[in-house]
């Protein structure tokens, strides 16, 4: 952890109002109520995760389950971001990117009528140079889910990247990414194409298991296509968020109500109390720079962008369709490294780097490095995931 910046440049960005807020459980949004059923529908409809599983009764019926089960993904993505945990203290003139995600998944599913607590705390952070925007601040902050009966789901640990939104601008990093690029009418049959060849890769697989000695080092995982993204899909995944109007109660707990932002880019806190608008992060305040360029360009976007807690939720729902219904994402350590600009195409790869028994638990494991790059081949991210599989056929 770093307090204080050693040099009269990382002096510019004033950390100074963190370290207080390191350990300390802090407050948030809460849901109000349990997650229906419709709630997960609308969420891998937004992430446009096709998997029966999570959306189709009939289909669910059949499964391990017995009824629709919400993605794994849904930690992250669903009931609230890392981005809360991760952005705590005053930092003036600044603004804030997702840097990254890591999970622990424990057991217990989320199933509709499940109602959870989120508990939230800032882990660490420190200050480095960076190309982006000179002096940048990295900190962790940690989201434990917890359900209505006291079982621990899953804990997150997210990374915020705050920095002075002014050297972003003087930099111009994506100076290169202005133009949104065209796609022809045949461009995107092609990328259609090979989207329907990853929804039929875990349909075809359906109830059954993915057995752990099937998988060798080397094998790869079907791509999956995600875009050409839009100011609409991009939208649509901050839509999927239960959390709407009225839907969460703030915890009593204490909170950096005001993390410094940019003016442009602040919430308005006398209208917040009558304009659901200044909370929702589009219409105004610090999210609008995903869906306006005009603000993109303010915090140095080249364009409008995605998410990077959608990175996440891309990330692990790819691996939980090929892990099937019987196998299970345990934990996931991933970077992201260049925005998902509106107009370009997200790969999501992923291949097994090692095959063993754990030693502790004994079960099949399967290490998968994952890489998420774009239609030029820049990389957006990069992580390692450990999935479990059944040594033997589960079913009775």
């Amino acid at each position: 952890m770093t307090d204080v910046a050693p040099n009269a440049e990382q002096a510019e960005l004033d950390v100074s109002d963190v370290a207080r807020w390191v350990g300390v459980p802090i407050g948030g949004p809460q849901p109000k109520e349990p997650f229906s059923v419709n709630d997960v529908r609308r969420f891998v409809q937004a992430f446009a995760n096709p998997n029966p599983l999570h959306f189709d009764e009939t289909y669910a019926a059949g499964s391990r389950f017995g009824a629709i089960v919400a993605p794994q993904s849904y930690f992250g993505g669903g009931p609230a971001t890392g981005a809360i945990a991760a952005n705590q203290g005053h930092v003036p003139g600044s603004h804030m990117l997702f840097g990254g995600d890591e999970q622990w998944f424990y057991g217990p599913r989320v199933h509709p009528g499940d109602h959870l607590r989120l508990d939230r705390m800032l882990f660490d952070y420190k200050v480095t140079q960076t190309s982006f925007a000179g002096p940048t601040l990295f900190s962790r902050g940690d989201t434990t889910y917890v359900n209505q009966r006291g079982e621990i789901l899953a804990k997150q640990r997210s990374t915020a990247i705050r920095y002075r939104a002014e050297h972003a601008r003087e930099r111009r990093s994506f100076a290169g990414e202005g133009q949104t690029p065209e796609w022809t009418a045949e461009e995107l049959d092609a990328l259609d194409e090979r989207r329907v060849a990853w929804i039929r890769s875990f349909r075809e697989l359906g109830h059954e298991p993915r057995l752990w000695a099937t998988v060798s080092v080397g094998d790869r995982l079907p791509t999956r296509v995600v875009g050409p993204h839009s100011v609409q899909t991009f939208t649509t995944e901050h839509r999927s968020d239960a959390g709407g109007w009225g839907s969460y109660v703030d915890s009593p707990l204490p909170i950096t109500r005001d993390p410094g932002f940019i003016p442009e880019m602040q919430r308005d806190q006398g209208r917040l109390a009558i304009d659901p608008h200044e909370r929702d992060g589009l219409h105004r305040g610090p999210g609008r720079g995903h869906v306006n360029p005009e603000y993109a360009e303010r915090i140095g976007m080249p364009r409008s962008y995605g998410y990077g807690a959608s990175m996440c939720v891309w990330v692990v729902d790819s691996l939980a369709n090929w892990a099937g219904e019987w196998g299970f994402v345990r934990h996931h350590d991933t970077r992201y490294r260049n925005p998902a600009f509106v107009g370009d195409v997200t790969f999501v790869d992923g291949e097994v780097t090692e095959v063993y028994v754990d030693p502790g638990s004994g079960a099949g494991t399967v290490r998968v490095a994952v890489e998420l790059t774009n239609q030029k081949g820049a990389q957006l991210a990069r992580g390692t995931a450990e999935v479990e599989l059944p040594i033997e056929d589960p079913r009775p």
